[in-house]
């Protein structure tokens, strides 16, 4: 049995998201604009900030907005179409979309695998690895941290390459390697404090977490990614031709 009072509640909520949605749809918050601020858009609606947080947060995860940490709600752009079965590199699936790519380097370090590193990678001993660290954006906009965990001993001087660009591309040109295959992990969880900074998120924030695990053309397991998504700007979109 619903309570008058929650009544009331979802009826003011969906009519914030109808109105908010309306003026996105209609052009009058464009993409990338910023919206008013939860303090404004809550006198405007006569509503508490509990409610228009509600609102906000459900537009969230139906990708039609996004946050920034500090700097407020903005409208979200088109979602990329993410085809884990394509062999296309992260530049090459945005430029076939017609949007601007860009990758960054974050950082780089050599360890050995352990936790969620040793369990991607199947070792069970002591197996030194590389882990490069990057940020890619897609039209200026950060939306994406990535993670990939090499077994050194097959990647020889590999920190010493331009780590900007594909490493699908520096595998094959440097080492002889080419994915035979790939698993991967779909998860929906929040953001690591390490990711959430990164991708100007709030720690706990939704993010979209993709572990993929690459084998080389021997069948030999070579390495892993955990890539953190922005869960606006992506949907995946599976299609066995690639």
């Amino acid at each position: 049995m619903r309570m008058p009072g929650n009544s009331h509640s979802e009826t003011q909520l969906g009519k914030i998201k109808n109105s908010i949605r309306e003026q996105i749809q209609s052009g009058i918050y464009k993409e990338g604009q910023k919206i008013p601020s939860e303090r404004e858009l809550s006198e405007l609606f006569a509503t508490t900030r509990i409610t228009l947080k509600d609102a906000l947060i459900s537009l969230e995860t139906e990708g039609l907005i996004y946050r920034e940490d500090r700097r407020g709600w903005f409208v979200s752009p088109e979602r990329i179409r993410y085809n884990p079965l394509s062999r296309s590199h992260f530049h090459q699936m945005i430029r076939d979309q017609n949007r601007i790519a860009e990758t960054r380097l974050i950082n780089t370090r050599s360890e050995m695998a352990a936790g969620e590193y040793a369990k991607a990678l199947k070792v069970e001993s002591i197996t030194p690895v590389h882990v490069i660290e990057r940020l890619r954006y897609i039209d200026g906009r950060v939306v994406l941290f990535v993670e990939n965990v090499l077994k050194a001993s097959l990647f020889p001087e590999i920190l010493s390459h331009d780590l900007k660009m594909s490493l699908t591309d520096i595998y094959k040109k440097n080492y002889g390697y080419e994915t035979q295959r790939s698993r991967f992990d779909v998860i929906p969880t929040s953001a690591p404090a390490h990711v959430a900074k990164a991708l100007n998120l709030s720690e706990g924030q939704p993010v979209l977490k993709i572990c993929r695990v690459n084998y080389k053309q021997d069948g030999e397991l070579m390495d892993c990614e955990f890539e953190y998504w922005r869960p606006d700007s992506v949907m995946i979109h599976i299609d066995s031709r690639g």
